[in-house]
């Protein structure tokens, strides 16, 4: 998928989300690049990492922290990829993999995450 198709579809997602999600996600980028850091384009379908919150879960927010700079979530498109095999799956997967992003963002864990 092109990348411009592929932002596309990540922005449909971000618009669908509902409003009570929306409304309360702040000063938080989303990029999408093609492979994490020092991942090599051979590594293991099961090992491949979609997608990173990086940034403070609004849960450990304070107003004492000290600026950072925008919160933000990656979506790493050649993994995303190489786990779908068509394109309806590609949009699936990054609906899943932007839901479970904004779910680091909003404070839950891994094991939250799976119950969602």
């Amino acid at each position: 998928m092109e990348r411009e198709q592929f932002a596309k579809v990540m922005q449909e997602v971000l618009d669908s989300l509902p409003e009570e999600f929306r409304s309360r996600i702040s000063n938080v980028a989303v990029l999408v690049e093609d492979l994490p850091p020092g991942q090599s384009p051979a590594s293991h379908p099961k090992t491949l990492l979609l997608g990173l919150f990086h940034g403070i879960p609004m849960t450990q927010k304070s107003v004492f922290n000290l600026p950072t700079g925008p919160d933000y979530v990656v979506l790493y498109q050649k993994n995303i990829e190489a786990v779908c095999s068509t394109e309806a799956e590609i949009r699936a997967q990054i609906r899943l993999t932007v839901i479970h992003e904004f779910g680091h963002y909003f404070g839950m864990d891994e094991e939250q995450l799976k119950d969602v």
